[in-house]
């Protein structure tokens, strides 16, 4: 057992191992490294189990966010792979969904209803998209030992090109309605409030699949949104509900920064089906803990705790 070194926080009112802390924020850095992800989906639930408080968990997640995608967008942006136009149509979504996701968040913390609520959602989003993702990679890894090849994507029109407010997006070379990333944007701006993340693993296929943009600016594209709605949103909770903990963000984030730079290494070495796969594994993993907390008979039927004074 390694030595506890105690560290208070303020706003989650508890004390914890500084160790403990940054090694998490590292590891999950490394993930954020190895799979290409913020890695918002699994900061949150890592500290529910530590006891963290969940709508700070959430919140504080949400910085990890932000760090982790400032220096990936930087980086693909000299590439030349960030559509800044469609980035800021999906913003203005993104910023109306993260408000009301952060006053559905306090409306449910004043009913006692927030926990079971935000835990639902990472066991529904969660256990979906990790799901789809194992099929998927499955399918990818079983092609590539048959020496088979991907099917070609599907083109022609769909019912998104009648849509109206059309816009050009040179970057994606792309002329389409400005409705659909103003919704992905709304959708992800909740999620970004309810469950402390980024939403690229929302963002990346709905651009990919629904908006037919180009692989190459999609992440890229998605970062840059990050960025501000998570932003935004961390603001947002710090303001309304007071659930920002601004020392335990600090010691993730200096983690992280550590962590990633690892995982972008042994991510080199690796195909692309097998970390869809590794990422999916992990990510059901995630759902099917959080689910077991739901359904399990806690240790104590009841807690007292004094009020607010």
């Amino acid at each position: 057992m390694g030595s506890f070194i105690p560290i208070y926080l303020p706003i989650a009112q508890i004390s914890v191992d500084l160790l403990l802390i940054v090694t998490i924020g590292a590891a999950v850095g490394f993930l954020s490294g190895l799979f290409g992800v913020g890695g918002g989906f699994l900061i949150t639930p890592l500290l529910i189990f530590l006891g963290i408080p969940t709508t700070i968990a959430v919140a504080t997640g949400s910085n990890q966010v932000v760090a982790s995608s400032v220096s990936g967008a930087l980086a693909q942006w000299r590439r030349g792979n960030v559509d800044f136009k469609l980035g800021t149509v999906m913003l203005v979504g993104g910023f109306v969904g993260s408000t009301v996701g952060v006053f559905v968040v306090a409306w449910l913390k004043k009913r006692g209803q927030v926990d079971l609520f935000i835990s639902l959602t990472y066991v529904l989003m969660l256990g979906v998209i990790g799901s789809l993702m194992l099929v998927e990679s499955l399918n990818a890894i079983r092609k590539s030992r048959g020496g088979g090849v991907a099917a070609p994507k599907r083109k022609g029109h769909s019912w998104l090109d009648g849509l109206p407010f059309k816009q050009r997006f040179q970057r994606s070379k792309l002329y389409v309605s400005a409705i659909p990333p103003v919704a992905i944007g709304v959708f992800v701006g909740f999620l970004s409030a309810i469950m402390g993340v980024g939403g690229g693993f929302v963002i990346v296929p709905a651009l990919i699949y629904l908006m037919r943009v180009p692989t190459s600016v999609v992440i890229g594209t998605s970062l840059f949104q990050t960025i501000f709605v998570a932003g935004y949103t961390t603001v947002m909770q710090a303001w309304q509900n007071q659930s920002v903990d601004a020392v335990l963000a600090i010691l993730l984030v200096v983690g992280g920064v550590v962590g990633a730079q690892f995982g972008v290494r042994v991510g080199q070495s690796l195909k692309g089906e097998q970390l869809r796969a590794l990422l999916a594994a992990l990510v059901l993993a995630v759902a099917i803990r959080l689910a077991f907390g739901l359904i399990l008979k806690p240790s104590e039927l009841y807690s007292l705790t004094p009020l607010g004074g």
